[in-house]
Protein backbone atom coordinates (compact mmCIF):
# COMPACT_ATOMS: atom_id res chain seq x y z
CA UNK A 1 0.00 0.00 0.00
CA UNK A 2 1.24 3.48 -0.88
CA UNK A 3 0.31 6.58 1.11
CA UNK A 4 0.99 10.12 -0.10
CA UNK A 5 1.72 12.61 2.66
CA UNK A 6 2.58 16.27 2.96
CA UNK A 7 4.71 17.26 5.95
CA UNK A 8 5.34 20.86 6.96
CA UNK A 9 7.89 21.14 9.76
CA UNK A 10 8.46 24.65 11.12
CA UNK A 11 11.03 25.31 13.81
CA UNK A 12 13.52 27.91 14.94
CA UNK A 13 14.49 30.22 17.76
CA UNK A 14 13.13 33.37 19.32
CA UNK A 15 15.90 35.37 20.95
CA UNK A 16 15.50 37.69 23.93
CA UNK A 17 17.50 40.31 22.04
CA UNK A 18 19.30 40.74 18.78
CA UNK A 19 22.02 38.23 17.92
CA UNK A 20 24.67 39.09 15.37
CA UNK A 21 25.68 35.71 13.96
CA UNK A 22 24.35 32.17 14.05
CA UNK A 23 25.56 28.87 12.64
CA UNK A 24 23.08 26.01 12.26
CA UNK A 25 22.45 22.61 10.71
CA UNK A 26 19.09 20.96 10.08
CA UNK A 27 18.18 17.30 9.55
CA UNK A 28 14.49 17.67 8.73
CA UNK A 29 14.15 16.54 5.11
CA UNK A 30 12.60 13.06 4.61
CA UNK A 31 15.02 10.60 3.08
CA UNK A 32 14.76 9.52 -0.56
CA UNK A 33 14.80 5.71 -0.75
CA UNK A 34 13.11 2.73 -2.36
CA UNK A 35 10.37 3.14 0.24
CA UNK A 36 10.05 6.92 0.04
CA UNK A 37 9.59 8.78 -3.23
CA UNK A 38 10.00 12.53 -2.78
CA UNK A 39 7.54 14.41 -4.99
CA UNK A 40 8.30 17.97 -3.94
CA UNK A 41 10.40 19.70 -1.28
CA UNK A 42 11.10 23.30 -0.32
CA UNK A 43 13.35 24.58 2.45
CA UNK A 44 12.78 28.18 3.51
CA UNK A 45 14.99 29.88 6.11
CA UNK A 46 14.35 33.38 7.49
CA UNK A 47 16.38 35.60 7.54
CA UNK A 48 17.86 34.46 4.24
CA UNK A 49 21.17 32.72 4.97
CA UNK A 50 24.24 31.48 3.19
CA UNK A 51 23.69 27.70 3.04
CA UNK A 52 24.94 24.42 1.61
CA UNK A 53 23.80 20.81 1.69
CA UNK A 54 25.57 17.52 2.19
CA UNK A 55 25.04 13.89 3.21
CA UNK A 56 26.55 13.19 6.62
CA UNK A 57 28.53 10.15 7.76
CA UNK A 58 25.34 8.26 8.68
CA UNK A 59 23.63 8.95 5.36
CA UNK A 60 21.32 11.76 6.47
CA UNK A 61 20.62 14.84 4.33
CA UNK A 62 21.90 17.97 6.09
CA UNK A 63 21.41 21.65 5.28
CA UNK A 64 23.98 23.83 7.03
CA UNK A 65 23.58 27.61 7.07
CA UNK A 66 25.01 30.79 8.51
CA UNK A 67 23.43 34.14 9.32
CA UNK A 68 25.64 37.20 9.58
CA UNK A 69 23.13 39.94 10.23
CA UNK A 70 21.37 41.14 13.34
CA UNK A 71 18.17 39.18 14.01
CA UNK A 72 15.91 38.36 16.96
CA UNK A 73 14.17 35.36 15.38
CA UNK A 74 15.26 32.56 13.08
CA UNK A 75 12.72 30.32 11.32
CA UNK A 76 13.16 27.14 9.28
CA UNK A 77 10.30 25.67 7.27
CA UNK A 78 10.66 22.35 5.43
CA UNK A 79 7.67 21.42 3.24
CA UNK A 80 7.78 17.93 1.73
CA UNK A 81 5.31 15.85 -0.27
CA UNK A 82 6.16 12.19 -0.73
CA UNK A 83 4.86 8.69 -1.42
CA UNK A 84 5.55 6.10 1.27
CA UNK A 85 5.49 2.40 0.39
CA UNK A 86 6.81 0.39 3.29
CA UNK A 87 6.21 -3.36 2.91
CA UNK A 88 6.27 -5.57 5.98
CA UNK A 89 9.77 -6.93 6.68
CA UNK A 90 10.33 -10.47 5.50
CA UNK A 91 12.24 -11.46 8.61
CA UNK A 92 15.40 -13.50 8.96
CA UNK A 93 16.58 -16.69 10.60
CA UNK A 94 19.87 -15.08 11.69
CA UNK A 95 20.76 -16.03 15.26
CA UNK A 96 22.32 -13.69 17.80
CA UNK A 97 25.52 -15.72 17.61
CA UNK A 98 25.61 -15.25 13.83
CA UNK A 99 25.13 -11.50 14.28
CA UNK A 100 28.57 -11.42 15.89
CA UNK A 101 30.08 -11.83 12.42
CA UNK A 102 29.03 -8.20 11.74
CA UNK A 103 30.65 -6.75 14.87
CA UNK A 104 33.39 -5.03 12.86
CA UNK A 105 31.11 -3.74 10.12
CA UNK A 106 28.56 -2.29 12.53
CA UNK A 107 30.79 -1.63 15.55
CA UNK A 108 29.45 1.93 15.89
CA UNK A 109 25.95 0.49 16.32
CA UNK A 110 27.16 -1.89 19.02
CA UNK A 111 28.88 0.48 21.46
CA UNK A 112 26.88 1.84 24.37
CA UNK A 113 27.40 5.50 25.13
CA UNK A 114 26.15 7.12 28.32
CA UNK A 115 22.92 8.04 26.51
CA UNK A 116 21.92 4.45 25.70
CA UNK A 117 23.78 2.39 28.32
CA UNK A 118 21.14 0.07 29.87
CA UNK A 119 20.33 0.00 33.58
CA UNK A 120 21.43 -3.14 35.53
CA UNK A 121 17.89 -4.51 35.96
CA UNK A 122 17.20 -4.04 32.24
CA UNK A 123 20.44 -5.92 31.47
CA UNK A 124 19.15 -8.91 33.44
CA UNK A 125 15.84 -8.90 31.60
CA UNK A 126 17.30 -8.56 28.11
CA UNK A 127 19.91 -11.25 28.75
CA UNK A 128 17.11 -13.61 29.75
CA UNK A 129 15.19 -12.74 26.57
CA UNK A 130 18.29 -13.29 24.44
CA UNK A 131 18.96 -16.71 25.94
CA UNK A 132 15.48 -17.88 24.94
CA UNK A 133 15.30 -16.21 21.52
CA UNK A 134 15.87 -18.41 18.46
CA UNK A 135 16.67 -15.48 16.17
CA UNK A 136 17.75 -11.85 16.18
CA UNK A 137 14.24 -10.85 15.08
CA UNK A 138 12.57 -12.82 17.87
CA UNK A 139 14.83 -11.11 20.40
CA UNK A 140 14.29 -7.67 18.90
CA UNK A 141 10.52 -7.98 18.89
CA UNK A 142 10.37 -9.25 22.46
CA UNK A 143 12.69 -6.53 23.73
CA UNK A 144 10.65 -3.87 21.91
CA UNK A 145 7.40 -5.14 23.37
CA UNK A 146 8.97 -5.33 26.83
CA UNK A 147 10.13 -1.70 26.63
CA UNK A 148 6.70 -0.60 25.42
CA UNK A 149 4.93 -2.44 28.25
CA UNK A 150 7.34 -1.25 30.96
CA UNK A 151 7.40 2.45 30.04
CA UNK A 152 4.70 5.09 29.72
CA UNK A 153 4.81 7.77 27.04
CA UNK A 154 4.61 11.11 28.84
CA UNK A 155 5.27 14.32 26.96
CA UNK A 156 7.57 16.71 28.82
CA UNK A 157 8.76 14.09 31.30
CA UNK A 158 12.32 14.19 29.95
CA UNK A 159 14.56 16.38 27.82
CA UNK A 160 17.24 15.76 25.18
CA UNK A 161 19.88 15.20 27.90
CA UNK A 162 17.97 12.35 29.59
CA UNK A 163 19.76 9.01 29.54
CA UNK A 164 18.20 5.63 28.86
CA UNK A 165 19.01 4.45 32.39
CA UNK A 166 17.29 7.45 33.95
CA UNK A 167 14.20 7.12 31.75
CA UNK A 168 14.00 3.39 32.41
CA UNK A 169 14.20 3.98 36.18
CA UNK A 170 11.40 6.55 35.96
CA UNK A 171 9.32 4.21 33.81
CA UNK A 172 8.36 7.00 31.45
CA UNK A 173 9.65 9.19 28.67
CA UNK A 174 9.05 10.28 25.09
CA UNK A 175 9.78 8.42 21.86
CA UNK A 176 13.46 9.42 22.01
CA UNK A 177 13.80 7.80 25.43
CA UNK A 178 12.05 4.55 24.51
CA UNK A 179 14.27 4.29 21.44
CA UNK A 180 17.42 4.86 23.51
CA UNK A 181 16.35 2.23 26.05
CA UNK A 182 15.67 -0.35 23.34
CA UNK A 183 18.90 0.42 21.46
CA UNK A 184 21.04 -0.02 24.57
CA UNK A 185 19.31 -3.29 25.43
CA UNK A 186 19.86 -4.78 21.96
CA UNK A 187 23.48 -3.65 21.75
CA UNK A 188 24.19 -5.19 25.13
CA UNK A 189 23.39 -8.66 23.77
CA UNK A 190 25.36 -8.13 20.55
CA UNK A 191 22.64 -7.01 18.13
CA UNK A 192 23.55 -3.93 16.03
CA UNK A 193 20.87 -1.30 16.58
CA UNK A 194 20.46 2.26 15.37
CA UNK A 195 18.29 5.30 16.10
CA UNK A 196 15.83 6.43 13.43
CA UNK A 197 14.44 9.96 13.30
CA UNK A 198 11.39 10.94 11.31
CA UNK A 199 7.70 11.68 11.51
CA UNK A 200 4.54 9.74 12.22
CA UNK A 201 1.03 10.50 11.00
CA UNK A 202 -0.95 10.42 14.27
CA UNK A 203 -4.36 9.59 12.78
CA UNK A 204 -4.57 7.07 9.95
CA UNK A 205 -8.27 7.89 9.62
CA UNK A 206 -7.71 11.61 8.99
CA UNK A 207 -9.76 12.70 5.96
CA UNK A 208 -7.83 13.23 2.73
CA UNK A 209 -6.63 16.80 2.38
CA UNK A 210 -7.29 17.73 6.01
CA UNK A 211 -4.15 18.89 7.88
CA UNK A 212 -3.60 17.47 11.36
CA UNK A 213 -1.04 18.22 14.05
CA UNK A 214 1.82 15.79 13.46
CA UNK A 215 4.97 15.16 15.38
CA UNK A 216 8.62 14.35 15.03
CA UNK A 217 9.17 10.76 16.00
CA UNK A 218 11.88 8.22 16.76
CA UNK A 219 12.08 4.46 16.48
CA UNK A 220 14.68 1.69 16.21
CA UNK A 221 16.21 -0.53 13.55
CA UNK A 222 18.23 -3.68 14.29
CA UNK A 223 20.37 -5.62 11.85
CA UNK A 224 19.23 -9.12 10.86
CA UNK A 225 21.01 -9.18 7.51
CA UNK A 226 19.03 -6.06 6.56
CA UNK A 227 17.69 -3.30 8.79
CA UNK A 228 14.46 -4.26 10.57
CA UNK A 229 12.38 -1.45 12.11
CA UNK A 230 10.36 -1.40 15.31
CA UNK A 231 8.55 1.46 17.04
CA UNK A 232 8.59 0.81 20.81
CA UNK A 233 6.43 3.84 21.56
CA UNK A 234 3.54 2.38 19.58
CA UNK A 235 4.53 -1.31 19.73
CA UNK A 236 4.43 -1.63 15.97
CA UNK A 237 6.57 -2.28 12.94
CA UNK A 238 6.83 1.05 11.04
CA UNK A 239 4.49 1.25 8.08
CA UNK A 240 3.40 3.77 5.48
CA UNK A 241 2.54 6.38 8.13
CA UNK A 242 6.15 6.45 9.38
CA UNK A 243 8.41 8.79 7.41
CA UNK A 244 12.16 8.36 7.83
CA UNK A 245 14.51 11.34 7.91
CA UNK A 246 17.79 9.87 9.11
CA UNK A 247 19.65 7.33 11.20
CA UNK A 248 22.49 7.45 13.71
CA UNK A 249 23.82 5.99 16.91
CA UNK A 250 21.47 8.08 19.08
CA UNK A 251 19.45 11.29 19.06
CA UNK A 252 22.47 13.61 18.94
CA UNK A 253 23.43 12.24 15.50
CA UNK A 254 20.08 13.21 13.95
CA UNK A 255 18.77 16.17 15.96
CA UNK A 256 16.44 18.17 13.68
CA UNK A 257 18.06 21.53 14.47
CA UNK A 258 21.46 22.21 16.00
CA UNK A 259 23.43 25.40 16.17
CA UNK A 260 25.07 28.23 18.03
CA UNK A 261 24.80 32.01 18.02
CA UNK A 262 26.74 35.09 19.06
CA UNK A 263 25.09 37.81 21.07
CA UNK A 264 23.97 38.79 24.55
CA UNK A 265 20.63 36.99 24.47
CA UNK A 266 18.84 33.79 25.44
CA UNK A 267 16.96 31.58 23.01
CA UNK A 268 13.56 29.90 23.03
CA UNK A 269 12.99 27.09 20.54
CA UNK A 270 9.62 26.55 18.84
CA UNK A 271 8.42 23.54 16.84
CA UNK A 272 5.31 22.85 14.74
CA UNK A 273 4.62 19.83 12.54
CA UNK A 274 1.61 19.65 10.25
CA UNK A 275 0.81 16.50 8.28
CA UNK A 276 -1.76 15.92 5.55
CA UNK A 277 -2.78 12.66 3.95
CA UNK A 278 -3.09 13.34 0.23
CA UNK A 279 -3.77 9.78 -0.95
Amino acid sequence: MTTTLRIVHTTGYRYSGEVTDSFNAIRMAPQYSEEQLIRERTIAITPHPWSYGYIDYWGTQVTAFELHQAHDRMTVRVDTSLDVTRPAPQGSDMTIAEAAAFSDRWNEYLSCSRMVDPAPDLVERVEQIARGAATVDACGLEVGEMVHDAMTYESGSTDVTSTAARSWAAGKGVCQDLAHVMIGALRHVGIPARYVSGYIMPDRRAPLGEPVVGESHAWVQWFDGTWHGYDPTNATVPGELHVQVGVGREYADVAPLQGMFMGDASSDMFVEVEMTRLR
